[in-house]
């Protein structure tokens, strides 16, 4: 199609918006139709060079290779069988052991229990009046946190869980704390609960408690005194 030439015509600038003679018009590289005195070239940096990254790599490299640590992970060599001590090192051949196993693998978490709750158990004295066992049995009662009110000494666990039951406070000296699946356990008719249950330690001293891991499906519980009457409460589980 032919198009005249436009000698006498006039255009608009697509940058300044201002008339100018058609003749002097020229296009940009974006397109845009403007006068000659606005014209402005491509800027280099609008498309710049691809430079290639300098080689670094070698082929067919033939990298030293490391020799391998082989460390024995058995377990005897490193942990009692109480899951709750550590063996110490008593060879050098051991601590030999113990240091390939940090550098091989990292630092070994021992415990891989989680204590869901610590109770803290003291003993009160003087048959205390808002215990649920008031005037039954012993005067010296269970307390959890500090507490023999009902509300305090009533607890709640869930199934699956971990629970510890601190009796590193002197005065728990010759109470040491059962769990029964009978209220006030032994001195109930019942007997004392074992499943999940684990000791540590003497009653009144520093690390002493009772823990238990709750079983699926346990029944109500109770915390007592094996050697005392009436001291105790309940359990109640949880699924």
């Amino acid at each position: 199609m032919a198009y005249a030439r436009g000698k006498n015509s006039k255009a608009i600038s697509d940058r300044s918006g201002m008339e100018f003679p058609y003749v002097e018009m020229v296009k940009e590289w974006n397109g845009s139709f403007v006068h000659k005195s606005e014209f402005e070239a491509k800027h280099p940096q609008i498309r710049r060079k691809h430079i290639k990254a300098d080689a670094i790599a070698l082929f067919n490299a033939r990298p030293q290779k490391p020799v391998p640590t082989i460390v024995d992970l058995n377990p005897s060599l490193f942990f009692n069988p109480n899951p709750n001590s550590l063996v110490p090192p008593s060879t050098p051949d051991e601590q030999n052991r113990r240091r390939q196993l940090n550098m091989s693998v990292g630092t070994v978490t021992t415990s891989g229990l989680t204590i869901t709750q610590t109770f803290v158990v003291t003993v009160v004295g003087g048959n205390p009046s808002n215990h649920p066992y008031h005037n039954v049995g012993s005067t010296n009662k269970f307390a959890i946190g500090g507490s023999t009110a009902t509300a305090d000494v009533t607890l709640t666990v869930e199934e699956g869980k971990t629970y510890r039951f601190d009796q590193s406070d002197a005065t728990n000296e010759n109470h040491p704390l059962k769990i029964s699946a009978t209220p006030n356990g032994t001195h109930g008719g019942g007997s004392e609960y074992t499943t999940g249950v684990t000791f540590n330690g003497v009653p009144g001293q520093s690390g002493a408690y009772t823990q238990i891991t709750v079983a699926v499906g346990a029944p109500t519980l109770y915390y007592y005194c094996q050697n005392h009457s009436a001291m105790g409460w309940t359990i109640n589980t949880e699924a």
